[in-house]
């Protein structure tokens, strides 16, 4: 995969958008002082490269009901199986990120809970019956100090 390489506009049109991605491009445009048309198509460049993903709300969990959450290492019975097992986490609207890892687990997910009950629920009735995992070890998550894009 080849890199992209940003230049000094393209780090402060990002920049504008980690601030507020519903801003307008006229308004990133008044204030970085180019056109609209400049920064419209440096954005359907970075889209089109794959730096941009998407311009989505973020949620706050917990306003929405969400108050427990846990990381939790799965190991696999077999590791090639992990197609297969990944398809049945995305099932689960409860697991929230999924990650290949090294070390004791195959794969590392982020799930959310209304309630501890609601967390055995979903740790007991649904991870505990799928298929090709043979271990599961959480740690329960008491609040994200921050999150962030890496600086450009």
């Amino acid at each position: 995969m080849e890199n992209f390489e940003l230049d000094n506009y393209d780090r402060k049109i990002i920049k504008e958008l980690e601030l507020d991605g519903r801003k307008a491009y006229s308004a990133i445009a008044q204030k970085l002082n180019i056109s609209n048309t400049m920064v419209n198509q440096r954005v359907n460049k970075m889209v089109e490269n794959g730096i941009i993903t998407g311009i989505k709300p973020i949620l706050n969990e917990k306003k929405v009901g969400y108050d427990w959450g846990a990381f939790t290492g799965l190991t696999l019975k077999k590791d090639h199986d992990s197609e297969k097992v990944i398809k049945k986490l995305e099932e689960i609207p409860e697991i929230t990120e999924c990650y290949f890892v090294t070390g004791s687990y195959t794969l590392f997910v982020r799930i959310i809970a209304k309630s501890h009950e609601h967390m055995r629920e979903i740790l007991y009735n649904k991870l505990d019956h799928i298929k090709g995992i043979q271990k599961t070890d959480s740690i329960v998550d008491l609040g994200c100090a921050f999150k962030r894009n890496i600086t450009l």
